[in-house]
Parts: C-alpha cells; structure tokens; sequence
C-alpha cells in the first residue's frame, strides 16, 4: 500500500524490491527513480529495473553506489556493452533509459546533445521544368552540343547518373536491351540502371552521336566540372532555376519510388525511417536486369 500522502506510482517505486535484484542495488534504484518521477507504473517498473540492473552490475565491480558514481555515462555504457546475459534488445533499451535516468538525476554528466547537420535531399523538377530543359538543349546552336544537353538531362533524370558515373558515361554504355534501354556505369559502384522511358529517344540520340566518346563530351576521363558549360548553355531559359545535377538525380529517385508505389508502401507499414528498409534490403537479393527493366523502365504516369 502506498504510504500516506504518495501518490500510486510513488507508492509503487518506495515498495520496488524484485528478487532478482540485490537490495543495495533496489535502494539505489529506489532513491533515483523517486527523482526521476516517472507518469506511470509501467514507466516507473522499467526505469525501476534498469537502474536496479546497472546499480547491481556496478556494486559487483565495487564501484560506490552514488549517482555521481553508478551513472556516469562512462559506466553505464560499459554497462550496456559489457554486462552478460543481456539481447541485443535489452541492451539497447536499457541504454535509452539510463540515458534518461542520467539526465533527469546527474544532468551535469549529460550535456545537451547537439545537432549533427543532415544533408537533406534536393527538390525533384516538376515534368514541367523537365521539358523545358530539353527544349533548350534542343535549341541549342549547333548539333553537338545539343546531343550533349540533351544527354545530360536525360542521364541524371532518366538514370540518376551523377559525378563520376555521369562524366564516364560513353554513348556505347547506353543500349536497346531486355525490353527497354539500359545504361551500363562503370567505376566504383559499376551497376545496369533501367532509363526511364521518356527519356529513351533523347537518349538514344546522344549515345548515337556520341558513338565510342563520351555522352558529356571531351576526350580525358579525368577532366573535372564536364557539366559547368552544358549547365550555362541551359541557365535562366523560359524562367527554369539553374540546372543541378543533383537534383537531377533526385528527380529520377522521386519518379522510381513513385513507379514502385514505395510511399504507399512506408505508408502502410508504418515505417519513417530508411535505415529500416536498409536492414530489410540487406537479406533480399536484387532482381535481373530484365525484371528491373520492367519496373524501372517506364515514365511516371500522371
């Protein structure tokens, strides 16, 4: 029963002795969980039984068993790495509450986190602006040059090529295969990528007219800033922002997920966070060329 004047959590985490815990390191637990003041029994329970194990792992390495001392964040990560018997889900969340636990008891242990910078991701183009960037590369002056725009519109938002991958990419690397067109990218990350299928015509023009060379132009794969003078040829024409590769590239990345269905997908699993879909994706083979055609190969439909 709780005493007079406690509340029932309060009650709840004065009473707090499980057997699986010694009672030093209960008292313990007891006395930082009071000040803690969790909202609920069933918080007070798991902050009672983190605090409870760390303080008996602790006690056991003859550590003095004062805050100061058994929360120090130095201990209590030794703590969630080191002690034994524990899954790999246990330990993860006993650090999330001894952080907690630390915060709230020795906030001067644990310094405000700060925060990390987070490259976001750049804004697709709308088809819009799409069109509009392939008419003026078609408007360019003479014909090289406009098979070289149109070639580089066409590889970052038709492939998602960028870098390295869009400045070695040779009109020989662009094919008619498995019901669709392909480009094959060599280099550090060499793959086939599907071409999306309303730039197959553009592209298809420029790898012709490109034949063995390159799609970008020039002669050295070593040259740098290849998209500096396409990207100023194409610059402030019909009202369109300044090409960027990058976004380029975030176009196609936006029209492939919307081919794949892939937010109704996150949507009705419940999943936010790509990091998950990366541990899923570890344990799943990619599918052949001809599948990823049929997948990847078509334009977004409106």
């Amino acid at each position: 029963m709780p005493a007079p004047g406690q509340g029932p959590v309060a009650g709840y985490i004065a009473c707090w002795q499980p057997s699986s815990v010694p009672a030093e390191a209960a008292a313990f637990a007891r006395d930082v969980i009071a000040v803690v003041a969790p909202g609920g029994q069933e918080r007070a329970k798991n902050l009672l039984w983190a605090a409870g194990k760390l303080a008996a792992w602790a006690i056991g390495l003859g550590l003095e068993p004062v805050p100061e001392v058994v929360l120090h964040p130095s201990v209590a990560e030794r703590f969630t790495r080191c002690a034994p018997g524990l899954s790999g889900v246990a330990r993860r969340t006993l650090r999330t509450n001894l952080r907690f636990i630390g915060r709230r008891v020795v906030p001067q242990l644990y310094p405000a986190d700060l925060p990390l910078p987070r490259e976001r991701a750049k804004q697709p183009y709308s088809p819009g602006q799409i069109d509009g960037y392939l008419a003026l590369a078609d408007a360019q002056p003479t014909a090289e040059r406009r098979m070289r725009a149109a070639g580089l519109v066409c590889l970052g938002a038709g492939a998602g090529l960028i870098r390295g991958d869009l400045r070695d990419a040779r009109g020989a690397d662009v094919a008619c295969r498995s019901g669709g067109v392909v480009v094959t990218v060599r280099g550090r990350a060499p793959r086939t990528v599907p071409v999306l299928a309303r730039y197959h015509t553009p592209l298809l023009a420029a790898a012709a007219s490109a034949g063995q060379g390159l799609i970008c132009g020039g002669t050295d794969l070593g040259r740098r800033n290849i998209t500096t003078a396409l990207i100023s040829a194409l610059d402030g024409g019909g009202g369109l922002p300044r090409l960027d590769t990058s976004r380029l590239r975030a176009t196609w990345l936006a029209d492939c997920a919307q081919l794949l269905g892939l937010a109704t997908f996150m949507a009705a699993a419940g999943i936010s966070c790509s990091q998950r879909l990366g541990d899923l994706l570890a344990g799943l083979e990619p599918a052949g060329e001809e599948q990823a055609v049929r997948l990847l190969g078509a334009a977004r439909r409106p």
